[in-house]
């Protein structure tokens, strides 16, 4: 699959808050990449503002232009808020619920995890990191040793990491139940997703 494979620090220093690589690197070198970076105080259009918010949150879920776009393609055919169906496509990724859940330590690894076919859902394996959850999906780690450590020290290590309420997680079974799909409020990526519906509006 293809991915971002370039200085993920970089990312989160372009966009001036944590989005992946260290979060501790990010607080020593808090200002743009680049020579001029430190001095950097350029104007920015409305187009180049609402460009950031779209690459703030691919870099966010890990998404190529052309997996982000086709996602963004359906929430706009879909009946209700065009930027909060969007979110909500992005958020219920396999993936990303394994992410959310803590069974894995970042959306990346959750991808891996998905990948790897450590994760079962409604009982059979999905190794599709792009697969879509529902209401009443039912979300288990392998019942394996091997799959059941690693989430075991993921979800250690995650203890910081509230599970969204839309989710509920039985930490003890390594199991996880979708009751519903996530309110707005409930999904907090740190970007405006109107700006990006905007942008995507004018091309």
């Amino acid at each position: 699959m293809a991915r971002y494979t370039g200085p993920k620090t970089r990312v989160s220093r372009r966009f001036g808050q944590f989005i992946i690589g260290s979060q501790k690197a990010l607080e020593r070198r808090n200002f743009p990449p680049g020579q001029h970076g430190p001095k950097m105080r350029r104007k920015v259009s409305e187009f180049g503002v609402g460009l950031a918010e779209k690459q703030k949150l691919r870099f966010i879920y890990g998404l190529l232009e052309r997996q982000f776009r086709k996602i963004f393609a359906v929430a706009k055919g879909e009946r209700g808020v065009t930027g909060e169906r969007f979110l909500q496509l992005l958020e219920t990724r396999l993936d990303s619920v394994v992410y959310l859940l803590g069974f894995a330590k970042s959306r990346v690894a959750a991808r891996q995890l998905v990948n790897h076919g450590h994760i079962r859902v409604n009982g059979r394996k999905v190794d599709i990191s792009s697969y879509t959850v529902v209401a009443g999906d039912e979300i288990e780690v392998k019942n394996s040793s091997a799959s059941r450590q690693l989430a075991a020290r993921n979800m250690e290590e995650s203890r910081a990491r509230n599970v969204p309420g839309w989710l509920t997680l039985q930490a003890d079974q390594f199991k996880a139940v979708v009751n519903r799909l996530p309110n707005r409020d409930e999904m907090d990526p740190g970007v405006n997703e109107q700006l990006i519906v905007e942008f995507y509006s004018r091309m």
